[in-house]
Order: C-alpha cells, then sequence, then structure tokens
C-alpha cells in the first residue's frame, strides 16, 4: 500500500511541476527516463549489431586509406597542405561513423517501437510528453554515435591521423553531427508507414557518403554538381571534423555549426509536433 501511495505521491508532484511549466503540455521534464530505457536495452542488444557502426570506417580506413592510399599519395587539405591520403579520409570516416550510429538509432529502432512494440503509446500514457519522448530517444541516438566516434579516434591517434591537438574538438563535433542526424533521422522516421519506405533513407544515404567529399575533393565534379553536394549535411560534418582533426581551424567552421543548430531544432519541432498529432488525439 505504502508503494502505491509513493507513486500517486509522485504522479501528482510531476502534474504539479508540469502545470506550472510553459511546454506543458508536451514536456515533462523526464526525458532521462527515455535514455535510461536505452542503456538497459543495450544490455540485451545483438553486440554485432552494434559492433558494426564502428567496424565499418575501420574497414574503409584500412581498405582505402592504406591500401589504396598506397598507390594515390599525398593529398592537399583545406589549407594548400598535403597530408597522407588515409589522414584526408580518417575524418570523413569518422563524421560517416557518427552518422550511421545516430542514424540506425533514429530510424530503424524508431520505427520499431513506434510501429510494432507501441512502446510510445505506452510511454505517452504516463506523465512524459512527445518532448520528452523525442529528447530521449534522440539522446540515446546522439550517446550511440558518440561512442562509434571516440572508438574511432582511439584507432586513428595511434596510426598518426590527427596531426593536430585541434583534433580532441574532433569528439563534441562528433556529438553535434549526431544530435543533427538523430533529430532529422526521428523526424522522417515519424512520417513514414511502412518499411518499403523506410529504405529511402538508405538510398539517400548511400550516395551522400560517396560523393560528399569523404573521399576526394569537390573540385573533381562540376560546379553545379559541387553547390548540390554541399548543401549536403554530410558535406558539412565531413568538412567539421576535417577541420578539427587537420587543424584548419577557420570561420567558416561557424557556418557548419549553425547548420547542424538548425537540424537540431527543424528536427525536435517536427518530431514533437508529430507524436503529438500521432499519440495524444
Amino acid at each position: 500500500m505504502s508503494f502505491v501511495n509513493s507513486a500517486v505521491t509522485a504522479a501528482v508532484a510531476n502534474a504539479e511541476r508540469r502545470q506550472k511549466n510553459a511546454l506543458a503540455g508536451v514536456y515533462s521534464g523526464r526525458s532521462r527516463v527515455v535514455l535510461q530505457r536505452g542503456f538497459f536495452a543495450l544490455r540485451t542488444s545483438n553486440l554485432v549489431a552494434v559492433a558494426t557502426g564502428f567496424l565499418e570506417p575501420l574497414f574503409f580506413l584500412l581498405a582505402f586509406g592504406f591500401g589504396l592510399g598506397a598507390l594515390v599519395g599525398g593529398i592537399t587539405d583545406g589549407s594548400g597542405k598535403e597530408v597522407t591520403f588515409a589522414a584526408y579520409i580518417a575524418p570523413a570516416l569518422l563524421a560517416t561513423s557518427a552518422m550511421n550510429g545516430a542514424i540506425f538509432d533514429s530510424t530503424w529502432n524508431v520505427y520499431f517501437k513506434m510501429h510494432f512494440a507501441k512502446l510510445y503509446e505506452s510511454m505517452l500514457a504516463t506523465s512524459l510528453g512527445p518532448l520528452d519522448v523525442a529528447l530521449g530517444e534522440i539522446a540515446w541516438a546522439l550517446v550511440r554515435g558518440a561512442m562509434y566516434a571516440i572508438s574511432f579516434m582511439f584507432i586513428m591517434w595511434p596510426l598518426g591521423l590527427i596531426p593536430s591537438w585541434w583534433g580532441l574538438l574532433a569528439i563534441p563535433g562528433a556529438v553535434l553531427i549526431a544530435f543533427g542526424f538523430s533529430s532529422v533521422g526521428m523526424a522522417v522516421t515519424s512520417y513514414l508507414k511502412s518499411f518499403h519506405q523506410m529504405n529511402y533513407v538508405n538510398f539517400f544515404m548511400l550516395p551522400m557518403f560517396l560523393f560528399s567529399g569523404t573521399f576526394y575533393p569537390l573540385s573533381v565534379y562540376p560546379e553545379w554538381l559541387q553547390a548540390l553536394i554541399q548543401a549536403m549535411p554530410l558535406w558539412h560534418a565531413i568538412q567539421l571534423e576535417r577541420a578539427f582533426t587537420l587543424g584548419t581551424i577557420g570561420p567558416e567552421l561557424f557556418g557548419h555549426i549553425l547548420y547542424f543548430a538548425v537540424m537540431i531544432v527543424v528536427g525536435l519541432v517536427f518530431t514533437t509536433k508529430r507524436l503529438t498529432a500521432l499519440f495524444m488525439r
């Protein structure tokens, strides 16, 4: 009986706090509960599936950076300085690793929870609001992307692929990248209605990975295609991480950071509105 009384007391106290909140209809301040659930679920996850997000860019680095790189030789970075091919593509793969971790959790995992496990319906039947769910899920995707990025950094540093101490900022840079992709990824997923439509995500990500300056400068493309690539989020992510790891710091970094800040805000707004429309009618 005391347990029931404690639960009721906590629920009432939370409801009172929520009424005083300007976002009372969508946010209760308990998004950490959703994040905690992500950590609990990780213990029962398939470790191979979890490790894939880290191993994939590592295999690309070994095959292209050191394999093909032995044939390519040096390449010029943004400041006109020549670096090894491995040092050139490593930050691009770091950005890709952060993106993959965030996208996987904010698309496929979110889709399953939304349409099959019916998890969000259960969450929103409690004191949690749509913004709590969105922030919690995005935070978990962010944590996963950050874990991939940090693991990859531990590979890059001993190999001499981070010639500048500015490279330490590549880790918070990866967190920002993961935040942006997970916010937009969850927003897009909330509008998809079938597994067939989920393939649109992969259809978009593969060419973005191949053509966003990952393996060679954009100067190899015609100008009209360069403009299109520069509008894509992965290009901004790669430029951000490449500037940090190679130490080519300049004012253009603020443009890349602003790009992801806009992604985060837009993604959170659309996700919150969509979850509200789906589950709180």
